[in-house]
């Protein structure tokens, strides 16, 4: 039987009453087509699933009266943070949806100075709520409890000086002497970087390398950068996460 799951902002607790609406509401009326009695699972993000069945869809609300909660799947042990470079369209929106569904943590698109994309304040405001939707959804599909974080686009500049980036700082660079996936056994967390479509220019590589980031090789092919992200998520979570 498929376990239908659907992510609301509310707070969420056993035995109570949950509402949904908006988009949410709509998503279990219209698009999943639940009714009342019918099992869906909430998950708010917080590291918990809340079983529970629809009791009612009172207009354009979904009333859900929920069970006991039961711990989410466990998060990988491997904490990534993708600097990843905008793409275009539906590749960026790819890299959003499968890095959520190989566990990264943290996304933070970066505009570089080959990207192609540019955006203004308002663009790159409707791109970050439409990358970190895509990030819900993947959730929903791949049963993660917690969502990782889609930060707004920024230059590189900002995304090297962001907070809490973990201390092993990686950049793709084909021809690197180092592979990827020499990883130091336990490592916790990783920060990884990946140029756009037109890769990083020298002056970015630089600006990385001061900031701590290690050239990594990726194999001897080049890569666009949407299969470069994905498969370097995998290489990691492979070498110290939960891939298997």
């Amino acid at each position: 039987m498929r376990l239908i799951r659907v992510h609301t902002d509310a707070v969420l607790r056993d035995g109570e009453l949950a509402t949904l609406a908006g988009s949410a509401a709509s998503h279990v009326a219209r698009v999943l087509r639940l009714r009342a009695g019918d099992a869906v699972t909430l998950f708010n993000g917080d590291g918990w699933d809340y079983p529970g069945r629809v009791r009612s869809l009172p207009g354009q609300r979904v009333e859900v009266e929920l069970g006991s909660r039961r711990p989410g799947l466990p998060e990988s042990p491997l904490a990534v943070d993708l600097l990843q470079g905008v793409a275009r369209g539906e590749r960026m929106d790819l890299v959003v949806q499968k890095a959520t569904e190989l566990g990264v943590a943290r996304i933070l698109p970066v505009l570089a100075g080959r990207s192609v994309v540019r955006l203004d304040p308002r663009q790159a405001q409707r791109k970050q709520a439409h990358w970190q939707a895509i990030a819900v959804s993947a959730c929903e599909q791949c049963g993660r409890s917690r969502v990782p974080v889609v930060g707004p686009p920024r230059s590189l500049a900002e995304s090297l000086a962001e907070d809490g980036l973990p201390a092993g700082r990686f950049m793709l660079a084909p021809g690197a002497p180092v592979a990827l996936n020499a990883l130091a056994p336990g490592t916790a967390g990783v920060a990884l970087l990946i140029g756009p479509e037109g890769g990083l220019t020298d002056a970015e590589r630089a600006a990385a390398a001061q900031a701590g980031f290690e050239p990594r090789a990726l194999g001897p092919r080049i890569l666009r950068t949407e299969t470069a992200a994905l498969v370097a998520l995998a290489v990691l979570q492979s070498v110290c996460g939960d891939l298997r």
